[in-house]
């Protein structure tokens, strides 16, 4: 039954809108122009648009008729972190909607949507990042090997609003509305990165100290690229917005942050990537399968994608650019990956089972 598969759904579901939009996102500001991609792109985005209308109102039911299981899973600490993801999803499908979704529906509605999805997402993001660790601390009881990566998505949605929130800013009156725009999302850059710092070492200490994680929450090792790539995207983001916004003496020092903090940031997500790629490798050798955690894969890449064009804009590097463009390769390669066995897996029930497991046996003794 259809509300036995809606009882099923978690936040976590809102990674395959994420993963989905960033597609449209990151492909749009590519440094080179490819025919035909600028409606491949919008046709990616309007996709994301649809997912992310369906499981809105999936997710409603959910809370409607099993308000039950919702609250299983806001008190369950594998689970409550995912619901950044919702933040992040509204703010994915948002910026979309600005960079490729105007050339089907206009500037005007693309900026009323964004507008809507923005502010939304920044509500809900900026309400998890705060009610999520509290929850952690007050009512999850979590031990010292149980620290996963999963834990930065409630923070890291902060960040998201701070790398998107610069599109909106050339729409509002200027003076007071686009400073306060504009610093109010170095201000969510700056609650997302400490509290990626606070948390990030925790993460590492588990790794090191309790081995490798469950083969499949192996591919979850991608979600420490988010506030990274996103974070100098971020800050690429500011340097193209603060002039004609800010005194010009503040306005002139965005551009230089934008490379002396976004090139050493991308130098460890590159060394990251790699130490994930190595544990993604030696988990599918021990067998790893598909699991909903692969679409760790996309989101958190495309935001690398996003940084690095942000990096090759500011500094006219030939090698950023192709950093670029292969990051963005192995991001619609995750995407294919994903949607493919996610599509497969709804179709024959294994993902969302349409009805409920059946009790086991009655053990029958000799």
């Amino acid at each position: 039954m259809v509300t036995a598969a809606v009882r099923q759904l978690g936040p976590n579901w809102y990674a395959s809108v994420m993963g989905t939009a960033i597609v449209a996102n990151a492909g749009a500001t590519l440094p080179v122009r490819i025919p035909g991609l600028r409606s491949a792109l919008t046709a990616v985005w309007a996709l994301s648009f649809v997912l992310l209308l369906v499981l809105l109102a999936a997710r409603a039911l959910h809370w409607r008729h099993h308000s039950d299981r919702a609250r299983e899973q806001l008190l369950d600490p594998a689970a409550a972190p995912f619901y950044g993801c919702l933040s992040m999803a509204l703010l994915a499908v948002g910026a979309g909607t600005l960079l490729v979704g105007r050339d089907w529906i206009g500037e005007p509605a693309a900026v009323a949507v964004d507008a809507v999805l923005f502010t939304a997402g920044t509500v809900v993001g900026l309400g998890a990042a705060v009610a999520i660790p509290y929850l952690m601390v007050v009512r999850h009881r979590i031990a010292a090997d149980e620290a996963s990566p999963v834990w930065l998505l409630p923070v890291v949605a902060p960040m998201v609003s701070a790398a998107v929130g610069p599109l909106l800013v050339p729409r509002l009156p200027a003076g007071q509305a686009q400073q306060t725009l504009l610093l109010a999302c170095c201000a969510m850059f700056g609650v997302s990165l400490l509290a990626t710092l606070v948390m990030l070492p925790v993460i590492f200490a588990r790794l090191v100290t309790a081995g490798p994680l469950p083969l499949a929450l192996t591919p979850t090792l991608f979600l420490v690229l988010g506030p990274l790539g996103q974070s100098t995207t971020a800050a690429n983001k500011f340097a193209d917005a603060a002039p004609g916004v800010l005194p010009t003496s503040y306005a002139h020092g965005f551009p230089a942050f934008a490379v002396l903090y976004g090139a050493p940031v991308m130098g460890f997500a590159l060394m990251w990537l790699a130490l994930a790629l190595a544990m993604v490798v030696r988990a599918r050798r021990r067998g790893m399968g598909f699991a909903m955690t692969w679409w760790a894969f996309t989101f958190p890449l495309g935001t690398c994608v996003t940084g690095a064009e942000g990096l090759g804009a500011h500094t006219g590097l030939a090698a950023f650019d192709a950093l670029a463009l292969a990051l963005y390769a192995g991001l619609v390669t995750a995407w294919t990956l994903a949607a493919g066995h996610t599509a497969r897996g709804l179709l024959t029930g294994r993902l969302l089972p349409s009805r409920p497991a059946s009790p086991a046996p009655a053990p029958v003794s000799a």
